[in-house]
């Protein structure tokens, strides 16, 4: 099996068939998490069409798609106005700069796509008259007061901090989408993405997994921020998808959260990943990001009662997943249980 696909059948989650021979919009189609939404789509008998301004998209991760006849391209800047012509059934908005590394390298456009390539994709739903879902982020809880995060939680962020760009950027955009649902009628969902983790994601992109794999292979220290004591909750891709199609092909509104409650210190993280990868590497700790969450972990409530969603792929079975595709196809990894302490 390919080690991004996911285990379950097409009625893994409620709605999915509704989604089928639709003509679906995917903004940010060429990202880590929309190639694979899209990739989903065509499976589910979708006509896909991509938008991305490969600004950080990656055309590679589009390869098998663009041999697909029930998927297109269209290379663009969302914050600008585009069309696309004949009938939309559903846009799902996901473009936007996403790891850490290039939302502070690219810090107004991240608030433009948040707030213009947001604005001009509710339009093009609204003048379709299509089901729209921003894919927003558990960043818009900040470093979060209460524990596990609950769809309520009003958030704790720093609005001028280096990772405003982005926390803002998202927090703005889902009242966006929530007034034009309130003032124009037009059909919208917002989903709080947390933590996704599997195979296309960039080594150098700055996020935990994808660094501490590329550090593990190449025998360099792995990079722990601050004591390493700090907690996320990891959702495997394949699952992340489904929760956005489950979203997609239902009638709430949200927000939902949409993410894997399995909390991990990172210290541990780095641990376990540094055993899968069968590394001598050292540990090595670094200074805490500003603003970085000390917890974050969804509370998935809501996405289970409403969607009836919940992840499947555990968290030892989506990392060993992940170092494989990261170490090749004939690649050798050891299975390997995650510890007490990290599944604590």
């Amino acid at each position: 099996m390919d080690p991004c696909s996911s285990p379950l059948s097409r009625a893994a989650f409620p709605g999915a068939l509704s989604l089928a021979r639709r003509r679906v919009v995917v903004t940010g189609a060429a990202g880590f998490i929309g190639s694979h939404l899209c990739e989903r789509l065509t499976q589910l008998d979708a006509q896909v069409v991509g938008v991305d301004s490969l600004i950080t998209g990656r055309l590679d991760n589009l390869t098998e798609l663009m041999r697909s006849p029930a998927f297109e391209l269209i290379t663009c800047d969302v914050t600008a106005p585009f069309d696309v012509t004949g009938p939309v059934d559903a846009v799902l908005h996901l473009a936007s700069p996403a790891s850490p590394r290039d939302y502070l390298r690219l810090p107004l456009l991240t608030l433009m796509t948040g707030a213009l390539g947001t604005l001009q994709a509710l339009q093009l739903a609204r003048a379709k008259q299509a089901r729209f879902v921003l894919a927003s982020t558990s960043e818009v809880y900040g470093d979060p007061l209460e524990h596990p995060q609950q769809e309520s939680y009003l958030g704790n962020v720093n609005p001028i901090g280096p990772r405003s760009v982005y926390d803002e950027a998202k927090r703005y955009a889902e009242a966006l989408t929530a007034s034009f649902r309130r003032d124009s009628g037009t059909d919208t969902a917002i989903a709080r993405i947390f933590n996704t983790y599997g195979p296309r994601m960039r080594p150098d992109d700055g996020r935990a997994v994808p660094a501490f794999i590329a550090q593990a292979h190449a025998g360099r220290p792995l990079t722990v921020a601050g004591d390493g004591s700090q907690t996320r909750s990891l959702c495997y891709v394949a699952d992340t998808v489904n929760g956005l199609l489950a979203l997609a092909a239902s009638e709430h509104s949200g927000p939902v959260n949409i993410g894997n409650p399995e909390e991990i210190t990172m210290l541990e993280l780095a641990h376990h990943i540094r055993r899968l990868c069968g590394s001598s590497s050292p540990i090595g700790f670094v200074d805490l990001p500003a603003d970085d969450p000390r917890r974050r972990c969804p509370d998935i409530t809501l996405a289970r009662d409403l969607l009836g969603w919940s992840p499947r792929v555990g968290l030892a079975d989506g990392l060993a997943r992940t170092v494989r595709w990261a170490a090749g196809p004939d690649a050798s990894v050891p299975t390997v249980a995650l510890s007490a302490a990290a599944r604590s």
